[in-house]
């Protein structure tokens, strides 16, 4: 890599221009963009189920990226990345810390999003010197409620634009135009974007996301054993994803804080995107 663009992609802040960049790690191309100061904890990015990198909202990207280093990435076998994508959680918590590993990383701060939560909370309990902090948004912990199959089914019955206004979104006419506006940035990137989930990720990814929820915990051993600092945040009305989930990791976690967005749906930070970003910086400063 050249000089010039190393310092482009260490001063771009931008999600919807930043160069996708490739690194490999145990047989598998990650792709990855990576945003922000040169200096300063990674935060990385765990993404939700059938999601990309060009499926995150720029508007909490690039506002956290302005002052800490972020990577946004696709894990094995998704997006522009090489490799099977694992039916199972665990597989895709060790494929993400190669993912890290590759990129010389020896402490992070992790966000993970629903699938990505279920992700985070995976390599948070076995990677305890790796991970500083812990954010989660719209997830569950193991024996969590979650109505994948069903929510997707409705959603897509109602032949909406784009099937994330109803998914991520609720009935009211505030949240609907939050998803308009969602989707308007999700969409500006118009060059080098990210290649959609089919089958092969999808198909996987929701027997990961049911078989982690059907496995019980009633002792919540897993959440026991993350100590690192956690900010919990669910929307009012996830439909996917209840709110009681976070309610229960908050309880569990031995330090966890827990933030719930009103009038919101299992994507809650992105239509409250402006306080999200604010709680976050919080949270990781503090």
């Amino acid at each position: 890599m050249t000089e010039i663009n190393a310092a482009a992609i260490r001063d771009s802040v931008a999600l919807e221009s930043a160069p996708t960049q490739y690194v490999e790690g145990d047989g598998i191309r990650f792709a990855y963009r990576r945003l922000g100061p040169s200096t300063g904890t990674p935060l990385v990015f765990l993404q939700h189920f059938s999601g990309n990198i060009d499926a995150w909202d720029p508007a909490v990207v690039n506002a956290l990226a302005s002052d800490r280093p972020v990577i946004v990435f696709d894990n094995a076998g998704v997006g522009c990345s090489t490799g099977q994508t694992p039916d199972n959680v665990a597989a895709m918590a060790r494929d993400a810390v190669t993912l890290i590993d590759a990129l010389g990383l020896s402490e992070v701060d992790l966000l993970g999003f629903s699938l990505g939560g279920c992700v985070a909370q995976q390599i948070a309990a076995d990677q305890k010197p790796l991970v500083r902090k812990l954010v989660l948004a719209g997830t569950a912990p193991h024996g969590g409620e979650e109505h994948l199959l069903s929510v997707l089914q409705e959603a897509f019955s109602k032949q909406a634009p784009d099937v994330r206004l109803p998914l991520f979104f609720t009935k009211s006419t505030a949240s609907q135009a939050a998803g308009k506006a969602f989707l308007d940035r999700v969409y500006a990137r118009k060059e080098d974007r990210d290649v959609e989930s089919d089958n092969s990720v999808t198909d996987p990814q929701a027997m990961a996301l049911i078989s982690w929820c059907a496995t019980p915990d009633p002792e919540h051993v897993l959440l026991r054993a993350i100590r690192q600092p956690t900010l919990v945040v669910c929307g009012s009305n996830d439909t996917m994803l209840p709110a009681d989930n976070a309610y229960t990791m908050f309880k569990a976690m031995s330090n966890a804080h827990l933030i719930l967005y009103p009038d919101s749906g299992h994507g809650a930070f992105f239509q409250h995107h402006q306080a999200f970003v604010s709680h976050v910086r919080t949270f990781l400063d503090g």
